[in-house]
């Protein structure tokens, strides 16, 4: 994979929501340039280059980062806080995609520069509509800073 075209970041480490929203990427379209990472780390590395992502040009940012904030390693709050504080990163959309209802989740993550969040709906076809509207406005309808 050329790590250097990616559009989309997606850090889930739940293999079961992992799958199903790629899959409801690729029926929506959005899925041909997408990264999948397992933990905040792995999510880190990838930005920042590091370890197995250490060839990938620094500057070449994603679009867009979907990410869930219970994981291990390194929460997606963590993840989210280094993203909003870092100057060459913090104008990259990252929305919340998580199955956390709790009020403070929610706050804390909008609190943190989070630009959207979206609780995964449990019943599949509500998710795959969900997932198809979210790519349609972050890959079409909203235009990124560059």
């Amino acid at each position: 994979m050329d790590y250097n075209n990616v559009t989309i970041l997606f850090a889930e480490d739940s293999t079961y929501d992992a799958k199903l929203t790629i899959r409801a990427l690729k029926k929506s379209g959005f899925a041909n340039n997408l990264h999948h990472v397992k933990n905040g780390v792995e999510a880190l590395d990838f930005l920042y280059c590091r370890g197995a992502y250490s060839s990938r040009k620094l500057n070449d940012h994603p679009r867009l980062i979907l990410l869930d904030i219970k994981m291990p390693k390194k929460s997606g709050m963590d993840v989210l806080a280094i993203i909003k504080a870092d100057p060459e990163l913090k104008s990259i959309p990252v929305v919340i995609l998580t199955s956390s209802k709790e009020d403070p989740d929610i706050k804390k993550c909008y609190a943190l520069g989070a630009n959207s969040y979206i609780v995964k709906p449990v019943e599949s076809d509500n998710f795959f509509l969900a997932i198809k509207d979210l790519g349609m406005y972050w890959m079409v309808l909203s235009q990124p800073l560059d």
